[in-house]
């Protein structure tokens, strides 16, 4: 039921870096083909940081660490790719079906396999309204649970980022900034919220990681990492354009699942194609210091 790529079994017997990569932001958080290009992009960028990518999904009813090209093609370009979180693992291995692996599903199954680092876009978190409708990720009791650091950077800023920094407060998960005191806001480098920990280097950030499992204290990691400042956008625009998404997909009736790849894609039809570059540029952040960190972790 589960298949390990030789590339990255053989980097993992070798105590060489290995990056976890989820496959939901190829197949519904991006049109193809540029969510291929997007996908090729990361690995390349973790390889030539030293470090091995593993791209993680479900094909044909198996768990299969570390995507070929062919298999990344069809995650890409499948209309039929279920997205699989932590519930939906033993029905599409059981269904034998293609699945995208989102936050919390990838980190199980990199857990699996030994591999500390992951690196994605943005986690999920506490939705706006959550008090109504209690729609909270997953993603979040996955990071109290299960001993992986994600990069990240910072939530999606369609969600409530105070109650998302209250959440992981009351289960315990550090939230590091890279080289900032205040969370990371997705399409934008700052938010009014402040980090638990500010750390400059990927060394520190190793040694916490060996720190925290050295004392077995259970859990994930939650490094963020801000957008670039030439990609940044600016927090009132991409505010407004949120609130006019989130109007939408109320209107429209949109909840559970469908409701994040629904409001991604709205804006970036409305922000005109600006939101998807800054959506690409963050990713491709995230994996380079994701395989900085992993370098350090196995010095």
């Amino acid at each position: 039921m589960i298949k390990i790529n030789e590339e990255v079994l053989n980097a993992l017997k070798n105590k060489q870096g290995v990056v976890a990569l989820e496959s939901t932001i190829i197949s519904h958080g991006m049109p193809y083909p540029e969510n291929l290009l997007m996908a090729k992009k990361v690995e390349r960028i973790i390889r030539e940081n030293g470090c091995v990518p593993a791209t993680i999904a479900i094909i044909e009813g198996v768990i299969t660490i570390g995507l070929t090209e062919k298999e990344l093609e069809i995650i890409a370009s499948s209309q039929n790719t279920m997205k699989v979180s932590k519930r939906d693992i033993a029905f599409a291995v059981a269904a034998n079906k293609n699945g995208a692996t989102t936050v919390s599903a990838t980190m199980l199954i990199a857990k699996m396999a030994n591999i500390e680092m992951f690196a994605t876009g943005g986690i999920g978190g506490v939705h706006r309204g959550a008090e109504n409708t209690f729609d909270i990720s997953r993603d979040l009791e996955e990071l109290s649970e299960t001993d992986i650091t994600v990069v990240c950077a910072g939530a999606k800023s369609v969600l409530d980022l105070g109650l998302t920094m209250e959440y992981l407060e009351t289960q315990g998960v550090e939230v590091i900034g890279y080289q900032t005191q205040k969370l990371p806001a997705f399409y934008t480098r700052e938010s009014e919220f402040n980090v638990n920990y500010c750390l400059e280097t990927p060394a520190e950030i190793a040694r916490l990681i060996k720190t925290k499992r050295k004392l077995q204290l259970s859990g994930g990691i939650l490094v963020t990492n801000p957008i670039p400042k030439e990609y940044s956008i600016d927090e009132k625009y991409i505010e407004s354009i949120i609130n006019d998404a989130l109007k939408e997909a109320k209107d429209q009736k949109i909840v559970g699942k469908d409701i994040t790849p629904f409001l991604l894609k709205r804006i970036k039809e409305l922000t005109g194609g600006i939101s998807l570059k800054a959506n690409l540029e963050l990713v491709y952040n995230n994996a380079m210091l994701a395989a900085q960190i992993a370098k350090e972790l196995v010095k």
